[in-house]
């Protein structure tokens, strides 16, 4: 379990643990995900997806213990500084640690009931990969899911795709790119550059990450 007291000292200014209700709902688009590193074809999907269907927001929401996910965990903190590191330059992303402070494994169905309690004027959008699409059905409580968020899937030409729930297909540029390969890459030696933004980068060079 992540201890709040070390997520508390992350020096990143746009990373809030509460969501504020305001007044007037917006359309707020959802990316989940370890972010394990966070790199482009993130970064790329949500924007497509967030100019594409006219979205105020999009939150990147770093997993605490991913469910349908064995690998090891980069600490929480490194990776939500990292997601800072990547958002930074654009002021309609956003990152939020919702599910680092509450601990356990993260469920999506938990983080839209609180996000819908404590933000109900808000119109949420779950971004998903074509992988995502094809396992959404094995998560919990898919059903609740998609009552709660409109489902949103990146396409990826020539990945088989067969959505078992309505969602909503954005086209995006076809960036085959994954955490993993990344972490391999860095493993041995190999460059990372202009895979992830370059603060990330940096930041995976200066702190040793993933070379173990």
């Amino acid at each position: 379990m992540v201890e709040q007291q070390v997520l508390k000292q992350i020096p990143i200014t746009k990373v809030q643990p509460e969501e504020a209700r305001t007044n007037k709902g917006r359309q707020i688009g959802i990316m989940g995900g370890t972010f394990n590193p966070v790199h482009i074809a993130h970064l790329v999907a949500a924007e497509q997806a967030m100019t594409k269907l006219r979205l105020d927001e999009v939150w990147f929401i770093p997993d605490n213990i991913p469910p349908h996910k064995d690998a090891p965990l980069t600490s929480a903190r490194d990776r939500a500084a990292m997601l800072d590191l990547a958002t930074r330059d654009n002021p309609r992303f956003r990152v939020k640690l919702l599910e680092l402070f509450r601990g356990g494994v993260s469920y999506t169905v938990d983080t839209l009931r609180y996000l819908k309690e404590n933000a109900p004027e808000n119109e949420y959008y779950l971004i998903m990969g074509s992988d995502q699409v094809n396992s959404f059905h094995t998560w919990k409580e898919p059903d609740e899911i998609a009552k709660m968020a409109t489902l949103v899937g990146i396409r990826r030409p020539g990945y088989p795709q067969d959505p078992q729930y309505p969602l909503i297909w954005v086209d995006a540029p076809d960036i085959r790119l994954s955490s993993t390969a990344i972490r391999l890459s860095v493993k041995t030696g190999t460059s990372i550059r202009y895979l992830v933004p370059e603060k990330v980068r940096e930041y995976i060079k200066e702190k040793g990450l993933y070379l173990d």
